[in-house]
């Protein structure tokens, strides 16, 4: 696909807090808006018409069925359906199937058409406060075409969640090991900070601290978590761990990683990067930037043992 071909390497984005959006529509129509998604959550557009499209009985009414792509069995989720939009015949004629991979769930998301790669700074992403309010907004950020034109990043983990919950987190699955694990005091008697921007993995990482007892503090991006790091001076040393996605407005978690650990006062808390971004290639630029764990969104109910694990480590 034309449009994907020129897509700069994650790692020469992380060092600048930058990242690369794939802007898409779900409708040809003129009024239509502008959606964005993390370029290195797609994989490929392919064209609806030459897929056959096989249903699943009793499934979500947003979950179209199966295509087969290159023996791969795929979901095929209805995003216009989802987003309020019915798309004609004719227009389901002429769409297009963006293939996606979330934390190694590849998943085909209908649209209308791919439009163009876009680069951006984070503090280009924009979330304001009416993003965040209900249970059902869809929306978690926004930035700016240049022609001034309104583009929005959805919640894909709540859709997801929505339409495949099987494919995220089982909050209610404990660790075989959390019963026999030994809690630092620090962690036991601290709060770790979190930095996350989808209400749908801050609900299911309340849960996850919920369900073990411990305290958390959650920041809707990253530069509010280093700011208010930062706000504690010394008291920064008393901050048993930090948690950080990597797609958030303001600053991502890569220049999160890299602010903690080149300032002397947090160098050594312990940051663990929580991302439905688990390719190879994001998890070795976490690790050299110097996190000190990557645990991937499907499996944070075993943070706290990572958590713990990483302690220990830093602390023999």
């Amino acid at each position: 696909m034309s449009v994907l071909e020129n897509v700069d390497a994650a790692t020469n984005l992380a060092k600048n807090n930058e990242l690369q959006l794939l802007v898409f529509r779900i409708s040809d129509k003129s009024e239509a808006a502008y959606y964005a998604i993390n370029v290195f959550k797609t994989r490929e557009v392919v064209e609806s018409k030459n897929h056959f499209i096989t249903q699943i009985p009793s499934s979500h009414r947003m979950l179209e069925g199966t295509i087969v792509l290159r023996g791969m069995q795929i979901p095929i989720l209805n995003l216009p359906l989802w987003l309020g939009t019915t798309l004609s015949k004719d227009e389901v004629s002429r769409s297009n199937i963006l293939v996606c991979d979330f934390n190694g769930v590849v998943i085909g998301l209908r649209i209308m058409s791919a439009y163009r790669v876009l680069k951006k700074n984070w503090n280009e992403m924009h979330a304001p406060e009416s993003y965040r309010m209900g249970e059902n907004n869809v929306v978690i950020n926004d930035t700016r075409l240049e022609d001034g034109s309104l583009c929005l990043v959805l919640d894909y983990e709540k859709l997801l969640a929505d339409v495949i919950p099987q494919a995220m987190v089982n909050v209610l699955e404990s660790p075989a090991n959390l019963k026999d694990l030994q809690i630092p005091s620090k962690l036991k008697n601290g709060t770790v900070l979190v930095a996350e921007d989808s209400k749908t993995a801050q609900k299911h990482l309340k849960q996850i601290f919920n369900n073990a007892n411990l305290s958390m503090k959650l920041f809707e991006n990253g530069k509010l978590l280093v700011d208010y790091i930062n706000s504690l001076g010394d008291d920064a040393s008393k901050i048993p761990a930090v948690i950080t996605d990597i797609e958030m407005p303001e600053m991502s978690g890569f220049t999160v990683v890299k602010l903690l650990k080149s300032s002397s006062k947090t160098k050594n808390i312990p940051v663990i990067v929580n991302s439905s971004m688990t390719g190879s290639n994001n998890k070795r630029e976490a690790e050299v930037l110097g996190a000190d764990g990557f645990i991937d969104k499907t499996k944070s109910q075993n943070i706290i043992p990572l958590i713990v694990e990483v302690m220990n480590i830093k602390n023999s």
